[in-house]
């Protein structure tokens, strides 16, 4: 007999109802409920260039948008009040060059925007995502190889991302987002030893407080598509997956976020999310750092995309889908949901 048969065909009577008494009504099956998802768990993503009054629509993320400093404010206060404890930054320079140099000035869009926040909303958890493809001219995440450049090295391709440069560069930008306010930098090139030269970078400066979210597991995934209209950072040779993680590898996630937490990380992530379930339930069973999931722009626009054709229920998928990376292990979610979320969830 079926564990959730209502009949007992043996002798023509009622048999057992089992687990479905439990399924009976909503208030039964909210008391029974294994995974919770709160407002407390999102992390909202925001996308911030420079000037004043800009709300630019980023075509390929419906509902999302480029701010500026003073506009990021208001967003951000609106996510606060519906229960989001934090936002991620990602900045968008006017001048990009071959090393990023605009990440590197405290009068630049994440730092500016950093300070607008912690003005108007000291209780909000501030993180600053720190990578390098937003701010040079290539699209790569750091100093690559090339000729004429600084570092240039004949022995290695051209194009290939040069890591000790790059984690220069990395300890530097931290330091500036750092001093302006960020409470936590979260550096997600994939380059290796970025948490240790962060960390180094961050003391020196008297920043030991600053907490480091690393993209610990960030994979080469063709999900990012969408971000790379939203940041304006596509790579303009080659691709990334010279340093970002192979989509078929989980193992190799395991050693990436020993080799972080060796060097002192105080949180780690995987990226993709909804793709990588797996390697989340991995991490969190092997690490008992809390554990970020990010829910990337590609993620979200599919689903935008299949609600508007009238395929899926665009809320209960984002919601189902951001419950699935919870019961998977994660503890916090970044979402372009976010907000939205908060709203659905009060």
């Amino acid at each position: 007999m079926s564990k959730d048969q209502t009949y007992d065909e043996r002798n023509g009577s009622p048999g057992p109802v089992r687990l479905r008494r439990l399924r009976f009504s909503p208030g039964l099956r909210a008391l029974v409920r294994e995974t919770d998802l709160l407002a407390s768990d999102l992390i909202y993503p925001l996308f911030v260039r420079p000037g004043a009054g800009v709300k630019k629509p980023i075509v390929s993320m419906p509902g999302q948008f480029q701010w500026s400093p003073d506009t990021v404010v208001e967003e951000a206060a609106a996510a606060a009040e519906l229960g989001v404890p934090a936002v991620i930054l990602f900045g968008i320079p006017d001048f990009k060059d071959s090393c990023g140099s605009s990440n590197l000035d405290p009068g630049g869009p994440v730092p500016s925007a950093t300070r607008a926040l912690k003005k108007e909303l000291p209780g909000l958890v501030v993180m600053s995502d720190m990578c390098f493809c937003e701010y040079t001219d290539h699209g790569h995440c750091g100093a690559v190889n090339l000729p004429g450049e600084q570092g240039y090295r004949a022995d290695l391709p051209e194009g290939y991302l040069l890591n000790d440069q790059t984690l220069d560069l990395l300890g530097r930008a931290s330091v500036v987002h750092a001093s302006a306010g960020a409470d936590a930098i979260a550096p997600s090139g994939m380059i290796d030893g970025m948490v240790g030269a962060i960390r180094t970078a961050l003391d020196a400066a008297g920043l030991e407080h600053t907490a480091i979210v690393s993209y610990a597991a960030k994979y080469a995934s063709a999900f990012y598509g969408p971000f790379r209209e939203a940041a304006e950072s596509p790579p303009q040779f080659g691709d990334r997956a010279q340093y970002q993680m192979d989509p078929a590898n989980w193992r190799q996630a395991l050693r990436e976020v020993e080799l972080d937490v060796a060097e002192g990380a105080d949180m780690v992530m995987v990226k993709p999310a909804l793709p990588y379930l797996d390697v989340i339930r991995a991490v969190r069973a092997a690490c008992t750092l809390p554990l970020a999931a990010y829910q990337v722009s590609g993620e979200y626009s599919m689903i935008h995309a299949a609600a508007a054709n009238g395929w899926l229920d665009l809320q209960r998928c984002a919601l189902e889908s951001l419950v699935g990376i919870k019961r998977a292990g994660a503890d916090m979610i970044i979402t372009y949901f976010a907000k939205e979320a908060a709203g659905w969830l009060a």
